[in-house]
């Protein structure tokens, strides 16, 4: 029990994310089914399997970010030397810092603001939109530890060399 605590705690954004993204596909499917077959449909199985969709969306956002798999400059960082990839490493995580937290500010205070509720359930779009704050707010955490492991790189690893 404890090593799927550990595991889901590394990566709960890909478990969450997972949960959302079930739902999404058997509320999809379902729909499907009853519109083909049964002809009916269920009013709200579109804004159930949409909001679904954006919260796996924006956790997997974070989560390729937190891992490192989003597309980058590999030619770029292939040519450095391995101190200018630290640089360039610190530098970029010192923008996304800056990115991220512009964007969860903004999030936050659209999602704050917001009076919009969905057509057939009448829920507020809030539930949805908290997935962008907190995706937002995930990204700019993980940034500052990816500035805080570059910066020890460039300037610990220099004061072991001389």
């Amino acid at each position: 029990m404890n090593n799927y605590l550990k595991r889901f705690g590394k990566d709960f954004e890909l478990y969450v994310g997972s949960f959302f993204l079930s739902i999404t596909s058997v509320i999809v499917i379902m729909n499907v089914f009853t519109r083909y077959f049964l002809k009916f449909t269920y009013h709200w199985a579109e804004e159930v399997a949409v909001g679904a969709f954006v919260w796996t969306i924006f956790l997997g956002f974070a989560n390729a970010y937190k891992t490192k798999n989003l597309i980058g400059v590999e030619v770029l960082m292939k040519v450095l030397p391995e101190k200018g990839r630290n640089v360039v490493e610190f530098l970029t995580s010192i923008v996304v810092i800056i990115l991220s937290s512009l964007m969860f500010y903004f999030s936050y205070k659209y999602v704050v603001g917001s009076t919009k509720i969905t057509a057939a359930l009448e829920i507020s779009y809030t539930y949805i939109y908290i997935s962008i704050i907190i995706s937002f707010a995930l990204i700019t955490l993980y940034s500052i530890y990816f500035s805080i492991q570059s910066f020890k790189k460039i300037f610990i690893n220099e004061n072991v060399k001389n």
